[in-house]
């Protein structure tokens, strides 16, 4: 049987008035930026937490980690039963998880009960994460998709901005649990407007979920999250960290061969037939692989070379995602008339040039000096998200939109997961070229220049290899 014939079929256009619409992506959009808010919201909370809940750093960082494990491991498993069930229950039933987490969150007694809360907050928040785009791609008209996936990306770009600085005015103001309490009206808010505007996808005929493709699909992607994280920590030639990397290569290689004998798959490994699909998936992780790893080491300069007050860090940290927040949404209407691929090919051109332009900062610059060089890469970023986004979604039947939703999602959280220990291993071997120790903060500044340099080099060399696979799947894509 086919099983493409089994799937929901996308509420029509007709069907969607021009407010409903935007109810819509209020609701949604709202969801987004509660979930991309808490996903870096805590980090700026950890001394506090360790001070006041009577816990030390190494069990103190399970309070992220936690969260981030449970939504990088089950994000396809959710993005997969969207599309069976429906995503509207699924992102839904998403928000309702991730408000009652917030809550239990900040009453939490200890630190075992904050980290369980966060583990919980994740589940919440891995449908959000699975299941917007896939969404708003369903309720808007192909000709508004760009648009749309625009505003959705200036969402994003504005709630990573948000996290450290309304949590630093937070905490300062009403304590650590105010971080966690401030999603209850968000949440209650989205989560009724969802309710009422979303519209529901029609199920035509009953489906398996395919249990074991999940299980081991979770394995693979805790083990490599773990394998990274106990890698930047311990060095990757410990055993630990190869081990649990070596389990999740098994493992990939056991999923997929799973997955290409069962009638109705997880994952369907036909969609990588597309090159369009594939390739911009690939762009993608490079993309985010070296913003979230490049990203790491801009604290290190700004605090350990300049002086600069954490405070100020973190306003001049904030200029990036606001500037790719506010071009989003033109670059979404761009995307809409003239395509992906140019639009996509420009975003990174800008951010290799900003890469290169941050690669030249050294010990004597000012804030201007600082903000001419980041914001090209703001630009960029805020270019290529829609147009990306919109290939890969575009790629794919509608029927499928959920689980392409999931591996959109997955490709950001493992660019970042791939990309911080990547840069932040580079960042130290140059920095720490020929001394004992690894401690950046006995470092002369020099050699954090030499490092922090090297490292945007890097950050551009990556950046160059994604406009090339653009380009070249623009030319295959003309030739037929």
């Amino acid at each position: 049987m086919n099983d493409r014939s089994e799937e929901h079929q996308p509420v029509t256009d007709s069907q969607q008035s021009s407010v409903q619409k935007w109810r819509v992506m209020l609701g949604i959009g709202l969801g987004v930026l509660m979930y991309t808010i808490d996903t870096s919201i805590v980090n700026i909370a950890l001394p506090t937490l360790i001070e006041n809940l009577n816990t030390d750093f190494a069990t103190v960082q399970w309070v992220g980690l936690s969260y981030v494990l449970v939504v990088t491991s089950l994000v396809l498993g959710a993005a997969r039963l969207g599309d069976m069930l429906g995503k509207k229950p699924l992102y839904l039933g998403g928000l309702v998880v991730f408000t009652v987490s917030s809550l239990l969150c900040g009453l939490a007694p200890s630190i075992e009960v904050l980290i369980a809360a966060r583990a919980l907050q994740g589940f919440g928040a891995v449908m959000i994460s699975a299941l917007g785009a896939a969404i708003i791609v369903e309720v808007f008209p192909t000709s508004e998709r760009g648009k749309a996936l625009g505003i959705i990306g200036a969402v994003v770009s504005l709630g990573i901005a948000l996290g450290p600085s309304v949590g630093g005015v937070l905490i300062g103001i009403a304590g650590w649990r105010s971080i966690f309490l401030v999603n209850l009206p968000i949440g209650i808010l989205a989560s009724f407007v969802v309710n009422k505007y979303v519209p529901h996808t029609r199920k035509t005929q009953p489906q398996r979920f395919d249990f074991w493709g999940s299980v081991a699909i979770s394995v693979v992607l805790v083990c490599f999250s773990l394998g990274m994280t106990e890698g930047q920590r311990y060095g990757f030639t410990s055993s630990l960290p190869l081990g649990l990397l070596f389990l999740s290569a098994i493992g990939l290689v056991g999923f997929i061969l799973l997955e290409s004998r069962i009638a109705q798959p997880m994952l369907d490994l036909s969609l990588f037939r597309s090159r369009t699909f594939s390739l911009s998936l690939l762009t993608g992780w490079l993309v985010f692989m070296t913003l979230g790893g490049s990203s790491i080491v801009i604290p290190f300069f700004l605090q350990l070379v300049m002086h600069y007050p954490i405070s100020h860090i973190g306003l001049l940290m904030a200029v990036t995602p606001v500037v790719g927040g506010l071009v989003s949404p033109l670059a979404g209407n761009l995307t809409d008339r003239f395509g992906t691929r140019s639009i996509m090919l420009t975003g990174i051109i800008l951010m290799t040039i900003g890469c290169l332009a941050i690669s030249t900062l050294d010990a004597n610059i000012r804030d201007l000096d600082y903000l001419l060089r980041v914001i090209p890469l703001g630009l960029g970023w805020g270019m290529f998200q829609s147009p990306n986004n919109s290939a890969i979604l575009g790629a794919v039947p509608p029927q499928r939109l959920g689980i392409a939703s999931g591996l959109l999602s997955l490709t950001r959280t493992l660019g970042q997961t791939t990309g911080l220990p990547l840069f932040a291993t580079i960042f130290a071997a140059i920095a720490l070229a020929g001394k004992n120790g690894s401690d950046l903060s006995l470092a002369a500044s020099e050699a954090i220049v030499s490092g922090f340099q090297g490292t945007f080099q890097l950050a551009a060399l990556l950046l160059a290899i994604a406009a090339a696979l653009t380009m070249l799947l623009w030319r295959m894509e003309s030739q037929q």
